[in-house]
C-alpha cells in the first residue's frame, strides 16, 4: 500500500470512529473513555489502534446483543436463542460447539481473542470482496469495498446495525441489502469463514473428482451399452438361429408325420394286395383242380376209346355174340388199370383183361 492509500485509510477510519460515536445513543452507561480503558485493559498492543478500536466497539455490541440478562457473559441457553431467533438455525448444535468449545461462558474478552485468532481477521481486501461475492450474493457493492479496502479487521462493523456505515460509507440504501450483509458478517465474525471460502481448495479438488468419476461413469455406461447392444445382436442372431431350428424341427416332424402316414397306407395296401393274391391263388387253384379233373376224365374217355377199339380189333370173327358190359378204368401213378365187371363174352376173358 503507497502513501495516498494509507492516509485515505486513516482518515476513513478517523471518519467512521466519529461517526460510530455519534450513533451511541445518549443514555448509554459506558463513554468512549470507558470503551478505550476496556479495550487497552484486554488488548494493550492494539490499545492506540483506531480502526482496532472500533472494531472491539462492534465485538462489544455484538457482545452485549447475544448477553440478555446482561451479566457480562453469554451462556449456552443465550447464545441458542439468538442462534434461533436472530440467525434462523433451526438446528444449532454445530454452531455451539464452534462458538462455545468448551467454555460454557463467554465474555467480551473471549469473544475479541476468539475474534483475533478467527481466519478472517486476516482477510485481505481481496478475500473480502470474494466473500462479498460468493457468499452474501451482492457483487453490486464490490466497487465500493475496493474503494474503502475494506479488509478483514473491518468486519465486526459489519456485522452491527449501523446506519452511517451501511448508509453513508457503503451507499446501501435498500434496507433488505443491509439485512443480508449483516446476517452474514455476522455470522463469519461469530463461526468463522464458511465453507464455500474456507475450503477453495477442498472444492476444486471435489470438483475434479466428481468430473472423474462423472467422466468414468460416462466411459463406463457407454462400454456397457456398447457391450450390451452387442450382446442383444448376439442373443438376436441366436434366436433367430433357434426360431430356424424349431423351424426344420417342425418340418421334420410333418415329413415324418407325412411318412408314417404313408407307410401306414402302404402297410394297408400290402395287406390288401396280399389278401387278394391269395384269393386269386386259391381262385387259380380251384381252377387248376378243375382243369386237371377235367384233363383226367378226358384222358379217362380216350383211355376208353382207345381200349374199345382195340378190342373190336382183337374179337374174333366166328365166336358168339356177346353182350352188354361195362369197362371201368382208371390211372395209377404207374400206369393205367381196366376192369371188367361183367364180361361182355361167353366165356371168361382172358387174364390180361381182368388184370392190370
Amino acid at each position: 500500500m503507497d502513501v495516498r492509500s494509507g492516509v485515505a485509510v486513516w482518515v476513513l477510519c478517523g471518519f467512521l470512529l466519529q461517526q460510530g460515536r455519534g450513533e451511541r445513543p445518549p443514555g448509554s452507561h459506558l463513554d468512549e473513555t470507558a470503551i478505550a480503558a476496556e479495550f487497552c485493559r484486554i488488548d494493550k498492543p492494539l490499545c492506540h489502534d483506531e480502526d482496532e478500536q472500533l472494531s472491539f466497539e462492534a465485538v462489544r455490541n455484538i457482545h452485549k446483543q447475544m448477553d440478555d440478562d446482561a451479566n457480562g457473559n453469554v451462556d449456552v441457553e443465550e447464545s441458542d436463542e439468538f442462534l434461533r431467533e436472530d440467525l434462523n438455525y433451526h438446528d444449532p448444535t454445530v454452531k455451539h460447539s464452534t462458538f462455545h468449545g468448551e467454555d460454557k461462558l463467554i465474555s467480551v474478552e473471549d469473544l475479541w481473542k476468539a475474534w483475533k485468532t478467527s481466519e478472517v481477521y486476516n482477510w485481505t481486501v481481496d478475500e473480502v470482496v470474494q466473500w462479498l461475492i460468493t457468499y452474501v450474493e451482492l457483487p453490486q457493492y464490490e466497487e465500493t469495498f475496493r474503494k474503502l479496502q475494506l479488509s478483514g479487521h473491518a468486519m465486526p462493523r459489519l456485522a452491527v446495525n449501523n446506519a452511517t456505515m451501511m448508509g453513508s460509507v457503503l451507499k446501501m440504501t435498500d434496507r433488505s441489502h443491509r439485512q443480508k450483509l449483516q446476517l452474514k458478517a455476522l455470522d463469519t465474525v461469530l463461526f468463522g469463514p464458511p465453507l464455500l471460502t474456507r475450503h477453495n481448495h477442498l472444492k476444486d479438488f471435489m470438483l475434479v473428482v466428481s468430473i472423474v468419476i462423472g467422466v468414468g461413469g460416462c466411459w463406463f455406461a457407454y462400454i456397457q451399452n456398447r457391450y450390451s447392444k452387442e450382446h442383444m445382436k448376439k442373443m438376436m442372431k441366436d434366436l433367430e438361429g433357434l426360431h430356424r431350428a424349431e423351424q426344420s424341427l417342425h418340418d421334420l416332424q410333418e415329413r415324418l408325420q407325412k411318412a408314417q402316414e404313408e407307410h401306414r397306407s402302404v402297410e394297408v395296401e400290402k395287406v390288401h394286395l396280399e389278401k387278394k393274391l391269395q384269393d386269386e391263388i386259391s381262385i387259380a387253384k380251384q381252377e387248376a383242380h378243375r382243369l386237371r379233373e377235367l384233363r383226367e376224365g378226358t384222358e379217362n374217355e380216350l383211355s376208353r376209346q382207345k381200349y374199345a377199339e382195340q378190342e373190336l380189333e382183337q374179337r374174333p370173327s366166328g365166336g358168339m355174340p356177346c353182350r352188354a358190359r361195362s369197362v371201368r378204368v382208371w390211372r395209377r401213378p404207374d400206369r393205367w388199370c381196366v376192369e371188367e365187371p361183367e364180361l361182355g363174352w361167353e366165356e371168361s376173358p382172358p387174364e390180361s383183361y381182368r388184370n392190370c
